[in-house]
């Protein structure tokens, strides 16, 4: 025990402390090395945060032009769609023999449907006909024309 120094004044006492005192804070940082101190864990998630919110909006921002150009793509895909619909109904009505006046009414999405409207409106409407044509008198006088047809009808009705 001859180790032992009795400590007589506060400067003896403070540079034993401090002694002590580095070698906690020397075995504190060994231990405690490769950790990231507050003060550097505020700032880091600070930064974290910031990336985040901006990555965030350009993920927004992204979304939001897809959503843009898949509104644009169904909507083109729709006139194409009726564009083809379209043409069917114009081949289909000019192979069954119908007027071209007939396709508005002809129904369906696809070919066989648009056949069938096609085959069910020509039995109502029938085929293209020719217009009977007028019959001509030479004589070329009015009056004696009408007369004409008075007596044909007339002879007709008997």
């Amino acid at each position: 025990m001859s180790d032992f120094q009795v400590i007589e004044t506060q400067e003896a006492l403070d540079a034993v402390i401090s002694d002590r005192i580095k070698q906690e804070r020397d075995v504190q940082t060994k231990k405690y090395e490769g950790y990231v101190s507050p003060d550097d864990f505020k700032q880091k998630t600070g930064d974290y945060e910031k990336q985040i919110s901006e990555l965030n909006k350009a993920l927004q921002q992204a979304q939001e032009k897809e959503a843009s150009h898949n509104k644009e793509l169904e909507e083109r895909d729709g006139k194409i769609r009726q564009y083809e619909t379209q043409s069917i109904k114009i081949r289909v009505a000019n192979e069954a023999g119908l007027p071209y006046s007939a396709v508005e009414f002809l129904k369906g999405e696809d070919e066989e449907t648009i056949r069938k409207s096609a085959e069910g409106l020509k039995g109502l409407v029938g085929t293209r006909d020719e217009a009977p044509l007028a019959e001509v008198d030479a004589s070329g006088n009015d009056a004696d024309a009408a007369l004409k047809t008075t007596l044909r009808n007339l002879n007709k009705g008997e």
